[in-house]
């Protein structure tokens, strides 16, 4: 069974995180959410960056604000794929989480998805799973239909149709 672990900076971040965890139920993937933080809880983090391999995980998705570092820790101590979410700061509107996800050494990649992108985080990672697993490829298929389908919906009713 695919299971994405799903890792916030600070329960602050929930919010966000939420529609990480409300896309995955859609696509019927298990995954469990945690509090971690890079800078407050730096061994938990790094100890669960290094287990998740062997606690069964295989995506990981990484949401936190202003330095932003937990994609990144996490990613140097896992070789599962790492999904970051720069979450939005007063700060230029979250531009800060986003350099500090984005800008990542050779070595340590972090996927990096739009400032509060927890929808398609949860996309992507259902993405790398789908690889791997034909029946979440099928389900991701069911829903890039749905939202083709909302589009030209919303189109139809602008054109009077």
């Amino acid at each position: 069974m695919a299971k994405v672990a799903i890792i916030m900076g600070s329960a602050s971040d929930y919010g966000v995180v939420k529609k990480s965890e409300e896309m995955l139920e859609k696509l019927g993937i298990e995954y469990e959410t945690k509090v971690l933080s890079a800078h407050r809880t730096p061994l938990e983090a790094c100890e669960f960056a290094l287990n998740a391999d062997s606690d069964g995980f295989e995506v990981i998705i990484a949401a936190a604000g202003k330095a932003a570092h937990l994609a990144g820790v996490i990613a140097a101590n896992t070789p599962l794929p790492v999904i970051g979410i720069p979450i939005k700061t007063s700060f230029a509107g979250g531009l800060d989480s986003l350099l500090s996800v984005v800008q990542m050494p050779k070595g340590v990649p972090v996927a990096t998805v739009a400032v509060d992108g927890s929808e398609n985080a949860a996309i992507l990672a259902a993405q790398i799973l789908s690889v791997k697993y034909p029946h979440i490829k099928d389900t991701i298929l069911e829903y890039k239909e749905q939202i083709h389908d909302e589009v030209l919906s919303s189109n139809n009713k602008i054109k009077g149709e």
